[in-house]
C-alpha cells in the first residue's frame, strides 16, 4: 500500500483484482503499470501507522488556487450538531469552500420558538437573518481547526430535506453531491457572485 502524491490509496498484492474481464482499457485506468490497484479513495497513515480514509478522489474540490479539501470530514464533523441535517460543501475551481445546508428542522424550529422567532414556514425561516447568523457562527465554533483554504466562507441554506424522489440521495441515504449540485446550481453561484471564479 502507498499514499500517491494526490493522496490517493493505491495498494497491489494477492487481494486485489487482476483486472476487469474482457476490458482492458478499464482495467489500465484502475490498475498502473507497477501492479498498484488505484483505490479512488483519498487518505492517510495516522502515527500508529493506521490507514485513515477521508474521502474519495472524486469528491476533493480543488481551490482556484490549487488547495485541496477533503469535504466529508468537515461535513461529518458540522453534522454531529443536530441542527445541521444534511450540508455539501462546494467550491471546486473557486476561489474559497461555501456550503449548501439543510438544517436539522427539528432542533432549529425548537431554537426559532426559544428565541421568539415567528415564522410560517421552512422558506421564511431559513430567511431569517437571525438564523444565518446562527448558522455562520456554528460553522466558524465547530472548525476553528481547519487551515485557512479549508474554512468554510459563505453558507446557504436550504428549505426542505433532500429526497431520494429528487434523486439526490441514493437507496442508502448518501447524499448524490454532483445531483445537489446541478439542482441548486443557481444558489451556488450566488454564494460566488462577486467573488472570482
Amino acid at each position: 500500500m502507498e499514499i500517491a502524491p494526490d493522496g490517493e490509496i493505491l495498494t497491489r498484492g494477492p487481494h486485489v483484482m487482476k483486472g476487469y474481464f474482457h476490458k482492458p482499457e478499464a482495467t489500465a485506468e484502475a490498475i498502473d503499470a507497477r501492479g498498484f490497484f488505484h483505490t479512488g479513495d483519498v487518505g492517510h497513515l495516522d502515527p500508529d501507522g493506521f490507514l485513515v480514509i477521508t474521502d474519495r478522489k472524486k469528491d476533493l474540490i480543488v481551490t482556484s488556487g490549487g488547495k485541496k479539501v477533503a469535504p466529508q470530514p468537515i461535513e461529518n464533523l458540522l453534522k454531529t450538531n443536530p441542527l445541521f441535517g444534511e450540508i455539501v460543501i462546494v467550491g471546486n475551481r473557486r476561489n474559497f469552500p461555501a456550503a449548501l445546508v439543510v438544517p436539522g428542522f427539528p432542533a432549529l424550529e425548537g431554537w426559532a420558538r426559544q428565541q421568539g422567532l415567528a415564522f410560517s414556514s421552512r422558506e421564511e425561516l431559513v430567511a431569517r437573518p437571525e438564523v444565518s447568523a446562527l448558522y455562520e457562527r456554528l460553522v466558524q465554533e465547530m472548525t476553528p481547526h481547519l487551515a485557512q483554504f479549508e474554512k468554510i466562507k459563505k453558507i446557504a441554506l436550504l428549505p426542505r430535506e433532500f429526497t431520494l424522489e429528487a434523486g439526490e440521495l441514493t437507496p442508502t441515504l448518501k447524499v448524490r453531491r454532483r445531483v445537489v449540485e446541478q439542482t441548486y446550481k443557481d444558489v451556488i453561484d450566488r454564494l460566488y457572485s462577486g467573488a472570482a471564479a
